[in-house]
């Protein structure tokens, strides 16, 4: 069986999902094509954040400005659908190394028109009253949210079929067709799909399509942890972490790296992380990445030692070198447009991605340049000695 549309998505996570939703919004036809159940993947492995607060100055940040715009406006009203909490982060400082850091960091960034606040000892005390005694200082992002991410994407992909959009399941891509150099669709068990333009938008199994097309798309997998706690009254206010998170989220080593992130949820359980780690796609449990989590949120509220840890679960981010995402259509393989890599920020930069995404693929100028992300990036030797 032959299927044919304007646009062919290949992954049904929160970025598949919100550029269908844009795509099928602008009039053109969408056919998303899933090789397991929608947010099944990464989306489902994740917190749901939304932040500004981690981001450094630069193209990441332009883009979660643009996305976290569209979270808080012409998407405002389905925000009850996806728990939408714009519950503010605050980054601890407990050194006067890390708080002098932490000063020149968030300096930079409301200069850039991020809204950001010093908090001195009492004012953080008076935000989060179970904080460590060893705290020092932070600042306040009043901008930072949070959504359940499966819902997210699960009410945009509705939203995207309401406009007319199809979705297959159960189709893993075994091939991409090809007409002389162009990509005009691809193979699964379930029947060819033809389109136009083929979204590649599989978070880290991008690198694999991309390799069908015969292109390089380094997204590779960084496998993180998250535990969660018995459900308890409101203790943990805001989503909280220690400013060594800034580093990891930054890095690119392969090792174990693990910082405390803490936060409640609306159903009275907090979330624990995080870990970061290059291992592959081995989905073995860390107990040294649970361990390090464990010791390192007792350390950033010290009631979490009398808590119980109900589950954890682990998922793998799409991780790019450059620590941008691939973003927009591919000259090196003409009909193949990309759409992953956002690591950690996938949930927050979803609904930008796919907007600019679809303003593309409509012939339109998207609202913001694709330059930066340019999928044919890491072939340009200029390029990648800037970034080594």
């Amino acid at each position: 069986m032959t299927h044919t549309s304007d646009v062919l998505i290949i992954g049904a996570g929160i970025i598949g999902c919100a550029t269908a939703y844009y795509a099928a919004r602008s009039g053109l036809s969408v056919t998303v094509i899933e090789r397991d159940l929608p947010a099944s993947g990464t989306t489902s492995h994740c917190e749901g954040n939304i932040l500004v607060s981690d981001k450094e100055l630069g193209h990441e940040l332009e883009l979660t400005r643009y996305s976290l715009g569209l979270w808080q406006g012409e998407l405002a009203e389905f925000g009850h659908l996806w728990e939408f909490e714009r519950k503010g982060g605050i980054i601890v400082a407990s050194r006067e190394t890390s708080l002098a850091s932490l000063e020149r960091f968030s300096a930079s960034q409301r200069e850039y028109g991020i809204h950001s606040q010093r908090l001195d000892e009492a004012e953080l005390r008076e935000l989060e009253p179970h904080i460590t005694g060893n705290a020092l200082g932070a600042a306040l992002y009043p901008e930072d949210s949070q959504v359940q991410p499966i819902l997210a994407a699960s009410h945009l992909l509705r939203l995207a079929r309401e406009h007319g959009a199809q979705l297959v399941t159960h189709a893993p891509v075994t091939e991409l067709l090809r007409d002389g150099d162009r990509v005009i669709g691809a193979r699964t068990p379930k029947g060819d799909f033809h389109a136009a333009h083929t979204v590649n938008a599989t978070g880290p199994w991008a690198g694999t399509i991309g390799e069908l097309a015969g292109v390089n798309v380094p997204v590779m997998p960084r496998r993180g942890f998250v535990l969660v706690t018995e459900q308890l009254p409101p203790m943990v206010h805001h989503k909280v972490y220690a400013a060594e998170y800034v580093d990891n989220v930054g890095s690119g080593d392969a090792g174990l790296q693990a910082s405390p992130v803490v936060e409640g949820t609306p159903a009275g359980t907090i979330l624990i992380g995080s870990s970061r780690e290059r291992v592959g796609f081995d989905s073995t449990i860390s107990t040294e990445a649970l361990g390090r989590i464990a010791r390192n949120a007792v350390e950033l509220f010290p009631f979490l030692s009398r808590v119980r840890m109900l589950r954890h679960y682990h998922g793998f981010r799409p991780f790019c070198p450059d620590h941008l995402p691939v973003i927009g259509h591919d000259p090196r393989a003409p009909g193949l447009w990309h759409a992953a890599g956002h690591e950690g920020a996938g949930i927050g930069l979803g609904p930008g991605t796919g907007k600019l995404l679809a303003q593309a693929l409509a012939g339109e100028t998207p609202d913001m340049s694709l330059d930066p992300f340019r999928p044919e990036r890491f072939d340009d030797p200029a390029y990648l000695k800037a970034h080594e």
